[in-house]
């Protein structure tokens, strides 16, 4: 007889198992960005790995939304960190798409959790923290991760940040789960040693940073090399070439992640 193990009690590292072609806030173009409508319409298309924007809401649930603030993908103002989830769920997050999904409601992460493992597909959480709360919400976010994930094999999560402090958090609270520092300028060799420091097994550059010795660099620091946001196939092609392990796109409805 099998056992299964506890994946809230296991402190190995969870295996890097991230397909290569990874949907952008779910498929954030056709459909309303970072909702469940959106991640619905990157399976439509194929896709079997999504990647999403989360942060805590007032009463520190976690959430996604990509912007600070509420201005952009609903109807409200101001900081969505100022308000809590109850009064978050609440907001229409579709109808500044198109009028085809207004009452959309944003997603909480133990939604996507939900809609992933059901489907066995694989998520990349980028956490998006509101300024000052960085660390929290890495801790947060982490040990959410573990408590929706919990029991449940295969497990394919990513975290990602820009913010160092996020993933620190998140190394505190769920040190098993693979982390990758998330970049737009690359200085010096700071970046590397900042990636390793936090023990991150990928670096995710904006796509116009990678080249063929950046992919073989990271890959030396037995790291993973991921792009964003690819949206032209010239590019796309050239990338693949050049041995890049991961494309983060947009383009779901011109990519297939199959090919």
């Amino acid at each position: 007889m099998t056992v299964r193990t506890n994946l809230l009690d296991d402190t190995a590292t969870w295996p890097w198992s991230l397909p290569f072609w990874v949907a952008h806030r779910g498929a954030g173009k056709l459909a309303p960005e970072n909702t469940l409508a959106a991640f619905r319409e990157g399976a439509r298309h194929g896709y079997r790995a999504f990647e999403c924007d989360v942060k805590l809401s007032a009463d520190g649930v976690p959430f996604l939304l990509h912007d600070a603030t509420l201005d952009r993908t609903t109807p409200s103002r101001g900081r969505a960190a100022d308000r809590t989830w109850s009064e978050l769920s609440r907001l229409d997050a579709g109808r500044w798409h198109s009028r085809a999904f207004a009452g959309e409601p944003p997603a909480s992460l133990e939604a996507i959790a939900a809609f992933v493992r059901r489907n066995q597909h694989a998520l990349n959480i980028e956490i998006k923290p509101t300024p000052g709360d960085e660390f929290r919400t890495g801790e947060v976010v982490g040990g959410e991760v573990l408590r929706l994930w919990e029991e449940t094999a295969p497990v394919s999560v990513l975290f990602s940040s820009f913010q160092p402090e996020a993933l620190r958090g998140a190394r505190e609270s769920a040190p098993q789960v693979p982390r990758g520092l998330l970049l737009d300028k690359l200085e010096g060799d700071g970046w590397l040693q900042l990636a390793q420091s936090l023990g991150c097994r990928a670096v995710i550059t904006h796509y116009a940073l990678m080249d063929q010795a950046l992919v073989a660099r990271l890959h030396e620091a037995e790291m993973k090399a991921l792009v964003y946001t690819v949206n032209d196939a010239a590019a796309a092609q050239w990338l693949i070439a050049n041995g890049v392990d991961g494309i983060i796109t947009d383009a779901v409805d011109r990519f297939s992640p199959t090919a």
